[in-house]
């Protein structure tokens, strides 16, 4: 007699992926039921740029913290909270699928710590990044530099990979190529912002980050150190 599959698709993801992508869903949820009407009355159509503007990040709200000296935590928190912000719900679950598809990868084989280190070091750096680069420019949100972290740590670990089978390890950036070329061209063929900057920021920083975030790396990089 057989049973029914009654299992959770969430049971083959780290907790930690599944946690990110509650985090990026949930927000989207309330502003479409909001817009709708069916919660928070009418005050509600505007919930998304009311979060926006409290929780989005700002290259000029950044360079005024900088150049005055004065970081207020609410202001600081931005970085860490623009990428659950999102423009439309097509745009959610677009990165609803990247965030799932990267994180099981990622967080397969890497730590749930490092995991989110992974997806949120990039973040932060790539709002850096975009705030000192982009003068000028719309606020930042949605959760794509922290999600191409998450393609940088793939590579990485593909990178590695390839390395040790004896391939050629320029292989494993074909994915990020793609991705960053598709988006160069949309924003010359349709116009855009630069954004592409923290995205790719993103991918840089969490490329980086793999050589400490995987297991063991730490201590092989510290030997490495001493060795010199």
């Amino acid at each position: 007699m057989t049973h029914p599959d009654d299992s959770s698709p969430f049971n083959a993801l780290p907790p930690v992926v599944v946690v990110l992508f509650l985090a990026v869903v949930i927000p989207e949820i309330a502003f479409f039921l909001g817009s709708k009407g069916v919660i928070g009355g009418p005050q509600a159509v505007g919930w998304r740029q009311v979060a926006i503007q409290d929780y989005g990040f700002s290259g000029t709200l950044m360079r005024w913290m900088i150049e005055n000296g004065i970081y207020p935590p609410e202001h600081l928190l931005r970085l860490v909270t623009y990428p659950f912000l999102h423009g439309g719900f097509s745009e959610m679950l677009f990165a609803a699928a990247l965030l799932l598809a990267m994180g099981k990868f990622v967080g397969e084989v890497f730590r749930p710590m490092a995991t989110l280190a992974a997806f949120f070091i990039p973040a932060v750096c790539g709002a850096l990044v975009y705030g000192l680069i982009a003068r000028d420019n719309p606020w930042l949100y949605g959760a794509f530099p922290g999600i191409y972290g998450l393609i940088g740590a793939f590579t990485y670990l593909l990178w590695l990979k390839l390395g040790q089978a004896g391939g050629s390890q320029s292989r494993a950036f074909v994915l990020i190529g793609f991705l960053m070329g598709a988006q160069l061209l949309i924003s010359l063929l349709f116009g855009g912002t630069l954004r592409w900057v923290a995205d790719g920021t993103g991918f840089l920083s969490g490329f980086a980050a793999s050589f400490v975030l995987r297991p063991g790396g730490w201590t092989k990089l510290r030997m490495k150190l001493l060795q010199r």
